[in-house]
């Protein structure tokens, strides 16, 4: 499994160096690659220009040293500098060249620990990327497991999660962990049950997570991988997804939104909403190819 971090010298690049460290030592036969994206020069630079590109280079040089130093010397992690006049862009484009299975980032600092703030570049990434982002909370450099030890995925009841199945299907079985199935049923988002009643609602979403949970079961069939489920109903989806039990070695999977283009992430409502509340890795998996 192929691994790249975003870094930058910042908090947030710490815990995302944390995280795909984290990673790194819960699935087989990991690379880990952390990356720093510079812009290029101008087309016709001046001498100064020129000196001040030479500087921000070994400036970008020494943030790599030190932020592979962070990483077990087990797990030989490769630096690179990418070039490129859009951070999001650069990113993206180094994750499809080396055929990376997820990208990692950080939050941009100023919340609140173990929470998550996303900045610019990583909103930029979340709505456009073709590979799976994981998102570090806040303060994960500090508090972070070593390993991952369950990994918990939503799934929802509209159609197209055919990728997200495959994606956490090929992660827990990477990484021997148990796998978690999460429907959730939130009162205040009750337009896509159709005007059921609420136990309507939760009985349906039981068949299917029951269905969900026997077909993944199967195809994780001789491996250390277990299944298990859960249908959570609350007033929001807020409140529903902070009834289950979590633990600091958790991670959650989610899907893109429908507004996704194929085969790219779209960082839907549902997803930014646990991201207020929860204070473990989330990866949001891209839309399944059309």
């Amino acid at each position: 499994m192929k691994i790249v971090v975003a870094y930058i010298a910042t908090a947030g690049g710490r815990d995302a160096v944390a995280l795909g460290t984290t990673l790194a030592r819960t699935f087989d036969d990991a690379e880990l690659e952390i990356c720093v994206v510079l812009p290029p020069e101008p087309p016709d630079p001046s001498a100064q220009v020129e000196r001040l590109a030479d500087t921000l280079e070994t400036a970008a040089r020494g943030w790599l040293d030190d932020a592979a130093a962070a990483v077990p010397a087990d797990l030989s992690p490769t630096t690179t500098i990418v070039v490129h006049p859009n951070p999001a862009g650069g990113l993206i484009e180094r994750a499809e060249e080396v055929g990376a299975d997820v990208l990692v980032t950080g939050g941009s600092g100023g919340g609140i620990v173990g929470r998550h703030t996303l900045g610019t570049v990583v909103n930029d990434v979340l709505h456009s990327s073709p590979v799976p982002v994981a998102l570090a909370p806040l303060g994960f450099s500090h508090t972070g497991p070593s390993h991952i030890a369950r990994i918990s995925a939503a799934l929802g009841m509209r159609p197209g999660a055919e990728h997200l199945v495959d994606t956490v299907i090929g992660f827990a079985r990477a990484g021997a962990v148990p796998l978690r199935l999460v429907s959730l049923v939130a009162l205040d988002d009750m337009d896509h049950h159709r005007g059921t009643s609420v136990d309507a609602a939760i009985q349906h979403a039981r068949g299917h997570i029951e269905r969900k949970t026997a077909e993944i079961s199967e195809r994780l069939a001789g491996t250390a991988s277990t299944v298990t489920s859960a249908v959570i109903q609350g007033d929001s989806i807020e409140n529903a997804i902070v009834e289950l039990e979590w633990n600091d070695d958790d991670v959650i999977v989610v899907g893109s939104s429908r507004l996704a283009a194929p085969r790219r992430i779209f960082l839907g409502t549902t997803a930014a909403k646990m991201l207020r509340v929860l204070a473990i890795p989330m990866i949001v998996v891209p839309s399944s190819p059309q």
